[in-house]
């Protein structure tokens, strides 16, 4: 396909499958008509594209003209580009808008999007804010912001559709279609009574096939599932995927209906929860933002804790091959196969930790699985050991003599053994003290099998060579 020259050349072939799209090609386009004061033909080809893509323009705009494009869009259009920006680009955005702008986006934007850009703001600028919007926004908002970060209640939404069990089929699509405005799904409604309990749901395919003067109390679920706004967000997102949901709802200690967590809000928790855990494997700490924006000292203090603590348990390898000179002056071809023998088991904790620190995330096992999963878990090292012993052996013969070559089968075995169960053991111990298993992380896991793999290799060899 033939690289584009103009904005009026630009089409977005979606199934073309090659990278022919070029993000930076279009912003550099924006811009150049921007500044040319033709604004008319920014604002007819943004209107034409989906919103996702807007939003990667936008991000690669600097600030002026990012703003100047945003403002060509209409209202409800720059509610859903805001939602698709990095936290970053939406706090300069609103940072970039007067009060009363800046007042009828947030209107304009869906509920939990609203709540999420509203703390991410100073508190000065909320105060600011505030007044500017309608009392129901305020009440809102401060509900919803209300809750802790790591909560249901801090991703729900509470732009939902809700109906009256006495309501009659037909009637209950009539509501729907008057709240399908502000709601943010009508395919699930939610059946409150007058205090708001939820007392059932009910899909819109069972109203359409419902015969019009049903009941809604005759064709809704009333045993529905649903999760507490004080549950952690993994839960919802957990309860979402398992019961295949469009939208769970979300009650309070007395059982009202406070909000919904959509399918969309629900695959968000997952990425940022598998964000998190990919970090914690890698002994990062959390990042508040991308990887792009994050400063040198965020990402510096992100990295040294660990890095440091890691640099003083390796020394204990260090000690360990200290402690065995006599050995290795008297058989220097040991050496030869001591980063071959420790990798092997930092290798093989590393396969074993990660195994079971997704396992335990997933609830594919839990903590009181540990005892079978460890029997299991000595037959697999054990195998594993003994193949590696027999590809190793040969070259132990060819480089030091059958004995050397016995003493590097041995202990292949047993640090394959030591590691595996080391890497399968620190999450279960992590999850027993209420810490997260994803910290029992690969670089951990490593340092600590190569301390004992020294110890282990050196130990047999002291032995078996009469050292």
């Amino acid at each position: 396909m033939t690289k584009p020259t103009s904005l009026a050349d630009f089409r977005l072939d979606r199934d073309s499958g090659d990278d022919y799209i070029d993000t930076r090609f279009v912003a550099i386009e924006i811009a150049r008509l921007l500044a040319e004061g033709d604004s008319a033909a920014v604002a007819e080809f943004l209107q034409e594209q989906e919103i996702a893509d807007v939003a990667a323009w936008l991000e690669e705009l600097d600030t002026a003209p990012a703003m100047q494009a945003m403002r060509l869009l209409p209202l409800h259009d720059q509610a859903e580009v805001i939602g698709y920006l990095r936290p970053g680009s939406q706090l300069i955005v609103a940072q970039q808008m007067g009060r009363r702008e800046l007042a009828r986006l947030m209107s304009a934007m869906s509920h939990d999007e609203r709540a999420d850009l509203f703390k991410r703001l100073d508190e000065d600028a909320q105060e600011a804010l505030l007044p500017a919007l309608s009392q129901a926004e305020r009440e809102d908002l401060r509900r919803l912001a209300a809750y802790d970060e790591s909560t249901v209640g801090s991703v729900m939404t509470s732009d939902y559709a809700t109906l009256r069990p006495e309501m009659t089929s037909s009637e209950a699509l009539e509501a729907l279609r008057a709240q399908a405005v502000d709601a943010e799904t009508i395919y699930t409604a939610y059946i409150v009574d007058a205090d708001r309990r939820l007392i059932g749901v009910v899909s819109l395919r069972d109203l359409l096939i419902a015969r019009p003067r049903q009941r809604v109390s005759e064709i809704m679920d009333s045993e529905p599932v649903f999760v507490r706004a004080e549950a952690e967000q993994e839960e919802a997102a957990r309860l979402v995927a398992r019961y295949d949901l469009i939208a769970l709802p979300v009650l309070d200690a007395e059982d009202r209906l406070v909000g919904i967590v959509t399918a969309d809000d629900a695959m968000d928790v997952v990425e940022e929860e598998v964000t998190e855990d990919i970090y914690k494997s890698s002994t990062l700490g959390p990042l508040d933002s991308s990887v792009k924006e994050a400063t040198i000292a965020v990402l510096y203090k992100a990295r040294i804790y660990w890095l440091v603590l890691l640099v003083f348990g390796n020394i204990f390898s260090g000690a360990g091959i200290a402690a065995f000179e006599d050995t290795i002056a008297a058989h220097l071809s040991l050496l030869f196969f001591l980063p071959l023998l420790i990798a092997s088991g930092g290798n093989a904790g590393t396969q074993s930790a990660t195994l079971m620190v997704r396992a335990l995330a997933t609830g594919d096992v839990r903590p009181m699985d540990f005892g079978w999963l460890l029997g299991r878990e000595v037959l697999i090292a054990l195998a594993l050991g003994l193949t590696m012993a027999l590809a190793v052996a040969g070259i132990g013969v060819w480089r030091g003599g059958p004995e050397i070559a016995l003493v590097v089968a041995l202990a292949m075995v047993a640090i394959v053994l030591m590691g595996a169960l080391m890497g399968m053991s620190l999450p279960f111990i992590f999850a027993r003290i209420n810490r997260d298993p994803a910290t029992a992380s690969g670089p951990l896991v490593t340092s600590v099998a190569d301390i004992l793999g020294v110890l282990t290799y050196f130990g047999i060899a002291t032995l078996l060579l009469d050292i």
